[in-house]
């Protein structure tokens, strides 16, 4: 590890990455259900039929993971990113109506019980009994603890807004699920992408908030952060300088000279998880990168090859959560790539003048209460986000589209989308909140009704319920 982070640093130092214009990608992750829209572990046998390379299993058997190619952000890429994973998603839903089940985007599946977050519904893969073993070692034994609370505001739907309770094996991470969007980026940019990512965190978590159920309990907009954070609450090594880091967080602050920083903190503060002797080069860092895929921060950095052994650096932002629409995560996907621009692109870098402590707080916010979130933006002014997001952060979205080269036509449907999301409220946790209200806690009937209006493809902002 040592030897690879010292050969990470030369690169970084050498200029040894790929100088490519920006690239997009995402990984979307996804739910298979019964009917009944109960989960259903069945993801070996739908990706035996299925037979594509460019999909793969999840921790827990009911998941999915679903890639495709990555495109240029100038011009139509941004578009064509879009047909590929609509073409991906259209033969998903074929495959898994064979079986008699769907395949659903959603944060966290409401219909999920705490009983089917175990060993039995673990996916097959040596990698992922590995992880298990290794967070309970490093528990010592100690079971994972849950306490989520609700924000009052949000409480007022019926059902239990206070969840206490312990868990055994690794298996509670499975109970999120997110849309990652991948940003490829060069040396010279990379760190004021990495920034600008973590402060565009707070509104992008917010606008994609589509988790407010779990098990029962009415809880943050999007549970899918704290869910996701306990259930791997490993710190980092003890005796170190400063406070202990979580091993999913929203990280120790800003990049300053290089993204070779993070690799370094990886490798001082953290604990090797899945200790194996990989094959190939040390110059293709395996381990590093294996090292850095058990740390999970909100905004990841990531070193990826091509097929012609060349570098390049990536920022993996994680804050999303999957649904509820295609149409959505592309409104998503295009206003965080069009804010991450102007942000890194702002002749007076944000992050100097918002400080790490802020970004974070407002990420937290508006995890716990989404759009009603009040935040701290960089003129220091505390104002709604929902606000923010209409009067600042949409026309600073479509410029940094425009320096990106994204065609208008294709930026300016999506920008409205998210403009309708912000003016209305009404998000994929709001409609299920209200679903709920008018409806009762009904999580059955919930997950269908949501699956048929994902299916019909509206964006979010015009469901009824």
């Amino acid at each position: 590890m040592a030897v690879e982070t010292d050969l990470l640093h030369d690169r970084f130092e050498q200029g040894g990455f790929a100088q490519a214009p920006p690239v997009a990608g995402l990984e979307l992750e996804a739910w298979l259900t019964d009917r009944a829209g109960h989960p259903a572990p069945m993801n070996q046998a739908f990706l035996e039929r299925l037979g594509s390379p460019d999909v793969v299993t999840e921790l827990a058997r009911f998941n999915i993971e679903i890639n495709v190619a990555p495109q240029p952000l100038a011009g139509d890429g941004l578009a064509r990113l879009a047909v590929d994973l609509e073409a991906t998603w259209t033969r998903h839903r074929t495959c898994a109506e064979s079986f008699g089940l769907k395949v659903v985007s959603m944060g966290i599946l409401p219909t999920l019980d705490a009983a089917q977050l175990c060993l039995a519904n673990m996916s097959v893969g040596n990698r992922y009994r590995a992880l298990n073993e290794q967070v309970l070692r490093q528990h010592h034994g100690r079971p994972v603890r849950l306490d989520i609370a609700a924000d009052p505001v949000l409480a007022a739907t019926g059902c239990p807004s206070h969840l206490c309770g312990e868990h055994h094996d690794v298996m509670l991470e499975a109970g999120t699920t997110s849309l990652q969007a991948h940003l490829q980026v060069t040396p010279a940019t990379a760190t004021r992408y990495y920034n600008a990512a973590i402060i565009a965190s707070a509104p992008m978590v917010a606008l994609a908030a589509n988790a407010p159920f779990l098990f029962g309990h009415a809880l943050w907009d999007e549970t899918r952060v704290p869910l996701f954070e306990q259930a791997l609450d490993i710190g980092s090594r003890g005796g170190l300088p400063g406070a202990a880091l979580p091993r999913v967080s929203f990280g120790s602050g800003y990049a300053g000279y290089s993204l070779a920083q993070c690799f370094r903190e990886n490798q001082a503060r953290f604990e090797v998880m899945l200790p194996l002797a990989l094959p190939g080069p040390r110059e293709r860092l395996p381990h590093l990168r294996l090292h850095n895929g058990t740390i999970w921060r909100w905004n990841r950095p990531l070193i990826g090859f091509d097929v012609e052994g060349a570098a390049h650096l990536r920022i993996e932002h994680r804050v999303m959560a999957a649904g509820p629409t295609l149409a959505d995560m592309f409104a998503n996907l295009a206003f965080f790539y069009g804010l991450a621009a102007a942000l890194a692109q702002d002749p007076q870098p944000p992050e100097l003048r918002l400080p790490f402590a802020a970004a974070r707080g407002n990420f937290y916010a508006a995890a716990r209460c989404g759009l009603a979130a009040p935040v701290l933006w960089i003129d220091r002014q505390a104002q709604p986000l929902g606000r923010l997001v209409l009067e600042t952060l949409l026309p600073q979205a479509a410029a940094g589209l425009r320096r990106l080269g994204v065609a208008d036509g294709i930026a300016a449907p999506a920008l409205r989308t998210i403009e309708q999301r912000a003016a209305s409220g009404r998000t994929g946790a709001d409609w299920q909140r209200r679903f709920v209200a008018a409806n009762g806690a009904d999580f059955a009937r919930l997950t269908r009704e949501y699956a048929a209006r994902q299916a019909a493809g509206a964006p979010v902002h015009a469901w009824t319920v």
